[in-house]
């Protein structure tokens, strides 16, 4: 294995993310294989099974931006969230989200779960609790449960078709919602 920070091996990485992502334009994941990513990466198969155990673990590396846009969107406001005015952030991150939907369905599957859903639930629920705790909110540990669980499986829902609605009437809807459970009291 490679040293965590060696150039060398993030670059190759960075080919092998940007390989698949092209593969994935043209065809859905489940038709992509290993050696059409290493052909288009440029790189050996021996080498894409040093830095990763299968075509699943390549995609999840290769959307995890996508997880840190979605926590970043949902929290790109500062005082107090108006209910009316979600954060352009988030209509932006949908916009691009539907953009790639044929890869993320293939990661996260109808009501949030799938690699790129536990990922996606992992990482807001840390996010909102820490900012709870900074702001000293209350029940930090119960409302960032239940926005990342609404967020995730709203977003999964909303790529998969459940739930058609353009980018800014998505974010409206998700918007409302996660500011009626952080402001839900607890008893």
């Amino acid at each position: 294995m490679t040293p965590a920070g060696d150039p060398r091996a993030e670059r190759t990485r960075a080919g092998l993310r940007a390989a698949l992502l092209a593969e994935c334009a043209e065809r859905p994941l489940e038709q992509v294989s290993v050696s059409a990513v290493v052909r288009r990466a440029g790189a050996a198969r021996a080498t894409f099974y040093l830095h990763y155990q299968d075509l699943q673990a390549l995609a999840v590396d290769a959307c995890a931006d996508v997880v840190r846009e979605a926590v970043d969107a949902l929290h790109a406001w500062r005082g107090a969230p108006d209910p009316a005015a979600p954060p352009p952030a988030l209509a932006e991150f949908l916009a691009q989200a539907r953009g790639r939907r044929d890869l993320y369905r293939s990661l996260l599957h109808p009501g949030g779960s799938g690699p790129l859903g536990e990922l996606l639930n992992l990482q807001l629920r840390e996010r909102s609790r820490t900012e709870r705790e900074l702001a000293g909110a209350p029940h930090p540990d119960i409302v960032a449960a239940a926005v990342a669980g609404a967020f995730t499986a709203l977003l999964a829902d909303w790529l998969h078709g459940d739930r058609p609605a353009d980018p800014p009437v998505m974010a409206g809807q998700v918007w409302r919602l996660l500011i009626a459970l952080h402001r839900t009291p607890f008893g």
